[in-house]
């Protein structure tokens, strides 16, 4: 198979044998793969991939067409169309996945689409839904909104009826974010000036919590999933936070169990999933690259200013 690989900082691509699935794994042939943050930490040696999983191919989540399937597992998935979260090695042509991590995408969606799904809006989803308990009517502010989290973030928070607050950092995407569900739009520096809220879906970091832990309603949830370029340091009111009763938590996806993950990409698929079947959930994508573009394609990843993910498409 053909991959991305990490060879002193810099990425090529190489030649590996395609994997042989697990007895309850199956193998996807890649149509695209998502790039992340973490892509970038991990080319630069701060974000290792967690164990049994390839140390110097990077990618976290793809899109294809299941090619083998293990003697174990007994759902007829071979040539299903699907999306997975992965430990990393998605930037390649074929990819292993624990079967119980796949998600199922709707005929109607191309690959670009497909490929920037899963880790967008399973992140947004865990951290709102399942950790915040995001309820209807509540006031929920989500930072680094022009971002593929943060979009799908706003299209969860949306469908759930809550009031939506986006902060991006500066207006070229207010209009953007709108259409797809945000009711108020801001930039960082307005951040200070809003009404309380009962949610913070954190994913700029220090530059943006400073702010907004002022913000926090009683009982308020604050969801630390990111720290883009906003550091990760911050002094914290911990009588305001004691005050309000509120809570703050921080997490992470990679480094959970099989178990853990495949609970997470079940509900996905039970609550998500068929909203994105029916058009309600979309993911727009700011750039795609082909798979020999990769060094080009994280570059662009690194500017400030997209819209939504970027996508490597690799060759049938």
């Amino acid at each position: 198979m053909r991959c991305v690989a990490i060879q002193d900082g810099n990425l090529t691509i190489v030649e590996r044998e395609t994997p042989d699935p697990g007895p309850l794994d199956v193998v996807v042939a890649v149509r695209t793969a998502g790039i992340n943050n973490a892509d970038l930490m991990q080319r630069e040696g701060r974000y290792p991939a967690p164990e049994g999983w390839p140390a110097d191919v990077p990618g976290m989540e793809m899109a294809g067409v299941v090619s083998a399937v293990g003697n174990r597992v007994h759902e007829p998935l071979l040539g299903r169309r699907v999306c997975a979260i992965v430990g990393g090695g998605a930037q390649a042509s074929h990819c292993l996945v624990p079967s119980e991590h796949l998600l199922f995408v709707p005929d109607h969606v191309g690959w670009d689409e497909a490929g920037g799904f899963a880790e967008a809006f399973t992140t947004a989803h865990d951290a709102l839904v399942t950790q915040a308990q995001l309820r209807t009517g509540e006031r929920v502010l989500i930072s680094g909104a022009a971002g593929g989290v943060g979009i799908a973030a706003v299209q969860i928070a949306r469908a759930l009826g809550a009031h939506v607050i986006a902060v991006t950092r500066t207006s070229e995407h207010f209009a953007a974010l709108a259409t797809f569900g945000a009711n108020e739009t801001v930039t960082i520096e307005q951040v200070a000036d809003l009404e309380r809220v009962d949610v913070v879906l954190e994913l700029v970091g220090a530059a943006h919590l400073t702010l907004a832990q002022r913000l926090l309603m009683p009982f308020a949830r604050v969801v630390v999933i990111g720290v883009g370029g906003g550091g990760s340091k911050l002094e914290l009111d911990l009588l305001a936070l004691m005050g309000t009763r509120s809570t703050l938590t921080g997490s992470t996806l990679r480094s959970r169990s099989r178990q853990e993950k495949g609970e997470v990409a079940d509900r996905v698929n039970h609550t998500l999933v068929p909203r994105w079947r029916t058009r309600e959930l979309t993911v727009p994508v700011a750039q795609t690259f082909n798979l020999d573009e990769a060094s080009d394609a994280y570059d662009y990843f690194a500017r400030p200013g997209k819209f939504g993910k970027v996508i490597l498409r690799v060759d049938e």
